[in-house]
């Protein structure tokens, strides 16, 4: 269980890093409410799955899913590089958070 709780942490950590985006720094009602909300139930679950992992590997992979998911939808959405070396650098991220959980 504690996996699935890290996991939906690190979604929900994507959500609310591209959420503050669009808060236009907190002047935007609806999309602030939803950033704290994602921000908070985020580093809820992160605390209930380190309850049971180690805390390096959680925070590692919890971290790892928020930075490769936040740039994947940040090329989607936003329009940002999708270079070569942007997307080596996300694979390398992948395949440690990959060995993390593979070593747990």
């Amino acid at each position: 269980m504690a996996w699935t709780y890290l996991f939906v942490a690190g979604l929900l950590e994507i959500g609310w890093a591209i959420g503050l985006k669009y808060t236009d720094g907190f002047t935007r009602l609806v999309p602030s409410i939803l950033t704290v909300i994602s921000m908070v139930a985020s580093v809820l679950l992160l605390g209930l799955a380190l309850k049971t992992l180690p805390v390096g590997t959680g925070y590692a992979v919890w971290t790892g899913i928020g930075t490769v998911g936040t740039a994947i939808l940040g090329i989607i959405l936003l329009g940002e590089p999708a270079t070569a070396m942007r997307l080596t650098c996300i694979g390398l991220i992948v395949a440690g958070i990959l060995g993390l959980k593979m070593a747990a």
